[in-house]
């Protein structure tokens, strides 16, 4: 089995991955972070996936967040699902909800501070992934 990470390099989803590691040290586990990649630059740069004069390629993004996925421990595996430019949230929680089964995850990491709560914003990614039945969630609501 494997724990998933929902990884979009914001500071929660970075706390969510380094929270997943330090579990899956201790179990033993495997920890695969996941992304969807919208085909947009804009939404790139503004996760910081490229540098400023890097070009855009969904391969470059995946790439780049490899390396930062990478940095948490040489263990630690990334896979991604390219979605349209102007993939509504639905699409994008959809993509690592079938990510996290495809990775037949154990237990999903959540970097949210709205995800899971009885009241929310029903647009959150990590609320729509952390209503998925086939899975542990475990939500990350702070970064230290």
């Amino acid at each position: 089995m494997t724990y998933v990470v929902a990884f979009d390099n914001s500071p929660l989803a970075q706390a969510a991955l380094s929270r997943a590691v330090t579990f899956a040290e201790a179990t033993d586990e495997e920890v695969v972070a996941v992304t969807a990649v919208p085909r947009d630059v804009e939404v790139a740069r503004e996760h910081g996936w490229l540098d400023g004069d890097e070009s855009f390629s969904v391969d470059a993004v995946a790439q780049n967040l490899a390396e930062i996925v990478a940095e948490y421990g040489p263990d630690v595996r990334f896979d991604y699902r390219a979605v349209d430019r102007y993939a509504p949230r639905g699409r994008i929680s959809r993509a690592v909800r079938e990510l996290a089964v495809e990775h037949d995850a154990k237990v999903v990491f959540i970097g949210s501070d709205n995800a899971g709560r009885m009241v929310g914003g029903i647009t959150s990614v990590g609320q729509n992934v952390s209503a998925d039945d086939r899975y542990d969630v475990h939500i990350v609501r702070h970064v230290d």
